[in-house]
C-alpha cells in the first residue's frame, strides 16, 4: 500500500528512471545470457541451443593450461601493487599540498596532477613508448647523463611490471589526491588552533590531527579497492605489452582476449571471464562488508 502511494506520488521521477533502467537491462543483464557457452562446446554455426553441453570441462581445461598459474600470478602482483600505490601516493601528495599556503600554487599543482586521469591508455601508451624508448627516449637520455646504461622498460620482463605499476599510479594519483584533500577540509580548524596554543609543531599536528582525520576515508577506499584484486587493467596492458613481455605482463583479461578473439575459443574465454567475475563478486561482497564494519559505509 505504501509502495503504491509512493509510486503514485512520485510517478514522474519513476518515469525519468525508465531510460536508465532500459539501458542497464539491455547492455548489462541481457548479455549475461551468453555465459551459458562457458558450459558448452560452443559452435557459432550451431548456436546457443544446439551446441553440445560439456558441463565444467572448459573450467577444467582453463585450470590445467600451463600458462594459467603465470597469468594469475601476474594479475595478482600487478593489481595488488597498483592498489597499494594508488592508496599511498595520493595520501602523501594530499598531506604535502595541505601544507602549501599559496592557494594558486595549490590549485595549479592539483590541476597538473589531475590531467593524466582524463587521457585514455591509447594516448598514454604512445606517450610512454616515446619517452621510455631505449634509443631516443627522454628518460634514457637522463639516465645516460647519470652514467646508467639504457633500459628497455617496455621490452624487458625485469622492468615491464614495474613500468605498468608506476605509470598507472602516475595516471590516477591526481584524482585520488582530490578525494583526500576533500576529506582534509572536514577537519575542524579549532583542533589546529588548540594544538598551536599547546605548542605543537606542524609535524605533530599532521601526526595527531590530520592523519586521524582522514583515517575513515583511507579505510573506506582501501577496503573497497579489494574488489579490484583481479582487475589489473586490460586497457593499459593491452596497449603496452608484446609477446616478449608475456612472462611478466600477461593477465587474465589479455588471456581472455587472445583465446576468445584471436584463437576463437569462445567457450574457454567465457569460462575464464566467468571465473574472474565470480571471484570479483566475492571480493566485492567482502570489501563492502569490511567497509560497513570499519568505516560505517553502506549504499542502502
Amino acid at each position: 500500500m505504501r509502495l503504491m502511494k509512493s509510486l503514485k506520488r512520485d510517478y514522474l521521477l519513476h518515469v525519468m528512471l525508465l531510460p536508465a533502467l532500459v539501458l542497464v537491462l539491455v547492455y548489462s543483464y541481457y548479455p549475461m545470457f551468453g555465459i551459458i557457452i562457458a558450459f558448452e562446446k560452443f559452435s557459432a554455426f550451431k548456436g546457443f541451443f544446439h551446441s553440445p553441453w560439456v558441463g565444467f570441462d572448459n573450467f577444467k581445461y582453463v585450470f590445467q593450461m600451463p600458462e594459467f598459474p603465470l597469468v594469475m600470478r601476474n594479475t595478482l602482483i600487478i593489481a595488488i601493487f597498483k592498489i597499494i600505490g594508488n592508496l599511498a601516493v595520493p595520501i602523501i601528495v594530499a598531506l604535502m599540498l595541505n601544507e602549501v599556503s599559496k592557494s594558486f600554487i595549490k590549485r595549479g599543482v592539483q590541476t597538473l596532477v589531475y590531467l593524466p586521469h582524463f587521457l585514455s591508455w591509447v594516448i598514454l601508451a604512445g606517450i610512454l613508448k616515446d619517452i621510455l624508448s631505449p634509443s631516443d627516449g627522454i628518460v634514457n637520455h637522463v639516465l645516460g647523463y647519470l652514467g646508467v646504461q639504457p633500459i628497455f622498460f617496455l621490452g624487458d620482463n625485469h622492468w615491464f611490471r614495474f613500468t605498468l605499476i608506476v605509470s598507472d599510479v602516475w595516471k590516477e594519483f591526481g584524482f585520488n589526491t582530490i578525494v583526500y584533500l576533500a576529506a582534509l577540509t572536514s577537519i575542524s580548524p579549532s583542533l589546529y588552533e588548540a594544538a598551536i596554543v599547546d605548542g605543537a609543531s606542524r609535524w605533530k599536528q599532521t601526526l595527531h590531527i590530520t592523519l586521524p582525520g582522514i583515517v575513515p576515508i583511507m579505510i573506506l577506499l582501501g577496503t573497497l579497492s579489494l574488489g579490484n584484486v583481479l582487475n589489473a587493467g586490460f586497457d593499459q596492458v593491452f596497449n603496452l605489452y608484446n609477446p616478449i613481455t608475456y612472462d611478466s605482463g600477461d593477465i587474465l583479461d589479455t588471456l581472455v582476449y587472445r583465446i576468445g578473439i584471436v584463437s576463437a575459443q569462445y567457450s574457454v574465454s567465457t569460462a575464464i571471464g566467468l571465473f574472474k567475475s565470480a571471484v570479483s563478486f566475492l571480493l566485492i561482497s567482502v570489501s563492502y562488508w569490511l567497509a560497513y564494519r570499519l568505516a560505517n559505509y553502506r549504499i542502502f
